[in-house]
């Protein structure tokens, strides 16, 4: 499960039937757009860049229902997936209709290989790793899941500078953090457990703690904490808004105050999300938007903003994270 499904509403709907199918039309897998909680390419944006848009969502809806729901060996199908898509690089011509369409928002843009390489490398990771040791193993994770969306949306408006990823990651690690901790109880179900295992160690809880119809004391002051971790990160990245401008910066506002949203609703859950995912209001959504934005027009809101974001690329990942960032996944594929 990766960023592509990160929520702050209502679960979405089943996506349409055929969808993990590899040649499915990417006009099929588009029709799932229209139950996710964002519009996925607002038409208020230039024809050009909904279709770029479009392309990107395309390509990660397949990889996540092929990762998450298809029938048989999904490792295999990923790795045809993963073939099929280096096609697009290497100056061959996919065969997969998803990648086709793909295919043109990479050369119109210019985009690199390596976002995408992730996203299908998250996939095969799901299929293998079921827990994480600790925080820096699924920042890790999150290096790979949630972190590619963000540098591929600013890669089709041409702001992917140094300063804008740093803080574009921050905020789509911190949208991966808050789905994961809404759906701890349906993660269990499907026999993953997304919270630090080091974690539950030192807030006393244990798996079948998190199995319990009800959070124990102990469970709401673990996720208390990694709820208030999710925070920094979110808070950490939020300038960003401040340093892309017209529609994407509206964008980027409801990302973030969708992102705060999803933490408050676990707040005001009183940290229990064991009997269901706590579910964030479209008008808390809307609200703390707003406070997104708004803040972007304070004096020296802007120059804080350059201030932060040149301080993100000064300051390294750490650990398994720092390793995730230095490696070229497909190289490192190869060389297994």
């Amino acid at each position: 499960m990766t960023a592509i499904d990160a929520r702050t509403g209502p679960p979405r709907p089943s996506a349409p039937l055929g969808v993990t199918d590899l040649s499915t039309p990417a006009e099929q897998v588009l029709l799932a757009a229209t139950a996710e909680n964002f519009p996925v390419a607002s038409r208020l944006l230039p024809a050009r860049l909904r279709e770029h848009l479009n392309a990107i969502y395309v390509f990660g809806r397949l990889v996540d229902d092929i990762g998450d729901e298809a029938p048989g060996d999904r490792l295999a199908l990923l790795g045809e997936l993963g073939a099929d898509l280096e096609l697009i690089w290497s100056g061959g011509e996919p065969k997969l209709p998803v990648h086709q369409t793909l295919a043109r928002t990479v050369r119109a843009c210019d985009l690199p290989a390596e976002p995408f390489r992730r996203l299908v490398e998250a996939n095969r990771q799901d299929q293998v790793v079921t827990r994480y040791d600790t925080y820096d193993d699924l920042l890790h994770y999150c290096t790979l899941s949630a972190d590619p969306i963000g540098r591929m949306v600013l890669g089709v408006f041409g702001l992917a500078t140094p300063a804008r990823i740093a803080l574009s990651d921050r905020i789509c690690t911190a949208l991966q953090l808050a789905e994961h901790f809404q759906d701890v109880a349906e993660d269990l179900a499907m026999g993953r457990i997304y919270v630090p295992l080091e974690d539950l160690e030192a807030f006393g809880v244990t798996e079948a703690d998190l199995a319990a119809p009800v959070a124990s004391p102990a469970v709401r002051h673990l996720m208390a904490f990694e709820v208030a971790r999710a925070r920094t990160l979110l808070d950490q990245g939020a300038p960003l808004v401040g340093l892309v401008g017209g529609r994407l910066r509206l964008a980027m506002a409801g990302f973030v105050g969708g992102g705060r949203a999803a933490l408050d609703a676990i707040r005001r859950a009183d940290y229990d999300m064991l009997g269901g995912t706590p579910k964030a209001p479209k008008s808390r959504v809307a609200a703390f938007a707003a406070i997104a934005l708004v803040q972007t027009w304070l004096p020296g809101a802007g120059a804080a903003a350059r201030a932060a974001g040149t301080a993100a690329t000064n300051i390294p990942p750490t650990g398994a994270a720092a390793a995730a960032a230095g490696t070229d996944v497909h190289s490192a594929e190869g060389a297994k």
